[in-house]
């Protein structure tokens, strides 16, 4: 498996990223390359040349300040999954990068290569739509920042536009009386998510529900939030009848993926079951 042929280029700023990506229509954008190069390496794509960010000072990085989380695009799977930061401010990030392929691909791979690249089986989308996180672009015409709940078209599909390079994800921190798990039932050979379920929920002063969110991975062409179960539970007491009920009532998967493994009315009732897995986790570990 070669890759056809094609430029290489590594720029050293942003800007000379931007200019690269105008000045060739046909390029990709590399950044840790275990999304980009496979399908390079099965003619699945075939760019006329590679802008390669990952060694762009100002996109890597983790930093908190006031009340959000700023990653940059190209900071790696195992640095998220091992930063106290993430683990204080946002741990269903931190629980959601760990679970990603092997020790070698969470040292190469970046937040920002996997939510750009937007494959429905990988696990940081969902969890950055249960974040409410912003994603900062730049490109040709300025910067520009979409909610997480905007970036998610379709199939490998974002609101990128042509040229634009996601350089960050912020992040609102965890306060309050909050709770965060992501479970991931996967491929036995490939580790992608048949579904991958993270959910938040947050109590208030009686123990009651004050929010909640509920999104999946794996299950159909984008990530999912399941906003229906998480507007049921609010007020609630969370009990495990109220989140089962919840879940059997309001989840819905529109045109659930299918596959020679796992059938699209195989995924959704795994979206049930972990849905519920994860409410309850989150649920307990907000309460502590």
């Amino acid at each position: 498996m070669i890759p056809a042929t094609f430029d290489y280029h590594r720029p050293g700023t942003i800007g000379e990223a931007v200019q690269l990506l105008q000045n060739n229509p046909d390029t990709k954008v590399l950044a840790g390359g275990h999304s980009l190069v496979p399908v390079m390496k099965m003619r699945l794509a075939a760019p006329d040349a590679l802008v390669d960010i990952g060694r762009i000072a100002e996109l890597r990085g983790i930093s908190h300040s006031g009340n959000s989380l700023r990653i940059g695009a190209t900071t790696t799977y195992f640095e998220i999954a091992n930063s106290d930061a993430v683990k204080a401010a946002a741990p269903l990030l931190a629980e959601a990068a760990g679970q990603i392929g092997d020790r070698q691909v969470r040292y190469r791979g970046t937040i920002g290569g996997n939510i750009s690249h937007a494959d429905p089986a990988s696990d940081l989308p969902a969890a950055v739509l249960a974040l409410n996180a912003t994603l900062h672009v730049v490109g040709p015409n300025g910067n520009r920042s979409l909610s997480a709940s905007d970036f998610f078209v379709d199939l490998m599909t974002t609101a990128l536009d042509p040229g634009e390079i996601l350089t960050a994800v912020e992040i609102p921190a965890a306060s309050g009386q909050s709770g965060s798990a992501y479970l991931k039932f996967e491929h036995p050979a490939s580790g992608y998510a048949l579904c991958g379920a993270a959910a938040l929920v947050a109590l208030d002063a009686s123990g009651t529900c004050a929010s909640a969110r509920l999104c999946f991975n794996g299950v159909n062409s984008y990530a999912l939030d399941a906003a229906d179960v998480a507007a049921a539970l609010v007020g609630s007491d969370l009990s495990d009848a109220t989140i089962n009920a919840a879940v059997d009532a309001h989840l819905t998967v529109p045109d659930p993926m299918g596959d020679m493994f796992a059938s699209g009315e195989y995924r959704a009732q795994i979206a049930n079951v972990y849905g519920k897995r994860a409410l309850k986790t989150a649920r307990d570990r907000a309460r502590g």
